[in-house]
């Protein structure tokens, strides 16, 4: 019988130059600076649902680790983000945007993520095919309408040499993170013998919210048009936004069974999507940017790194 593997909370994102690392506790970035040197910025972080268990609940609490995710993630790619702009023009370093600018770009940024996957694929559903009364088939085409576009997407970016390393780095990360997991020491030439396609990515998370949005969004339909007998391209959109959150929980629910059940047939297909989506959004990385994800675990880990090299692991989610 196979020995049945510790389960740790232990993740991460690829950032401009680098990585963060979160690891029970705390999270980490790490980036390569341009005279080759590594930088780190550490913060202690404690989950809200440790902090109180009581909303530790299936589906609110993947809503709640979304948030604290996209958070976390959002401060850690401004800071990466600033350090390439201290690189590239170091005279202008007073004079980064502030706050206001910041909430600004990414109100921005949001608003036209909404318009392309979520308001896109209804317009163009509505007005280019005739099935608004059929909930199913209506879902079924604007959720196949959201995927090609979030693919495309994906696919045109990845043609990008800034875009090209950061993908590197995400390889990078889920190498070190399967090094960690097995045991390794966390040094270049141990996380290189492993395979940079991680089954608890976050990239299987976005493809599991799109199809589980198909069949939630088709309820919500069917409900309305049980009750009206009609439904406009405007009162779908005022019923599917709000539900994008639970949409979400349910995503996460998803992902927490694939890495309990991962050698099962559900979780296979589970996982599948997410593994296959990676040969885009990872890249083969070198023994330096190993280096800086390495860096970057390490300090995650802080004190408890000695506790925890040499015994084996199973990260309970990977960014």
């Amino acid at each position: 019988m196979a020995e049945k593997k510790k389960k740790i909370l232990v993740g991460g994102q690829a950032v401009i130059e680098g990585i963060m690392m979160r690891a029970p506790g705390a999270y980490a970035t790490s980036v390569r600076r341009a005279d080759g040197t590594i930088e780190t910025e550490r913060h202690e972080f404690r989950s809200i649902l440790e902090k109180h268990k009581s909303l530790n609940i299936p589906v609110l609490r993947g809503i709640i680790a979304l948030f604290e995710t996209l958070k976390i993630g959002i401060g850690t790619l401004q800071w990466s983000a600033d350090k390439s702009m201290e690189d590239l023009e170091p005279d202008k370093t007073a004079s980064k945007p502030g706050t206001l600018a910041k909430a600004a770009s990414l109100l921005f940024a949001l608003l036209v993520g909404l318009g392309i996957f979520f308001v896109l694929p209804l317009t163009v559903t509505t007005k280019f095919f005739e099935i608004e009364r059929d909930a199913v088939s209506f879902n079924l085409v604007s959720g196949a309408i959201r995927i090609t576009l979030f693919l495309g997407y994906i696919g045109a970016i990845s043609l990008m040499e800034d875009i090209k390393i950061l993908f590197r780095y995400h390889g990078a990360e889920h190498k070190m993170i399967f090094a960690f997991e097995g045991g390794c020491e966390l040094l270049p030439s141990e996380a290189k013998k492993f395979i940079r396609f991680h089954p608890r990515c976050g990239t299987s998370f976005l493809l599991i919210v799109m199809l589980v949005s198909i069949l939630v969004f088709a309820l919500i339909d069917s409900i309305i048009l049980g009750y009206v007998g009609s439904i406009s391209l405007g009162v779908r959109l005022l019923s599917h936004l709000p539900m994008i959150p639970f949409v979400a929980g349910l995503g996460y629910e998803a992902i927490k069974l694939s890495g309990r059940y991962g050698s099962t047939a559900v979780g296979k297909v589970l996982v599948a999507p997410g593994l296959w989506l990676q040969r885009l959004t990872t890249k083969e990385p070198d023994d330096a940017q190993l280096e800086v994800a390495a860096v970057a675990l390490k300090s995650a880990l802080g004190e408890n790194y000695e506790k925890f090299v040499g015994d084996k692991f199973e990260a309970d989610t990977v960014q």
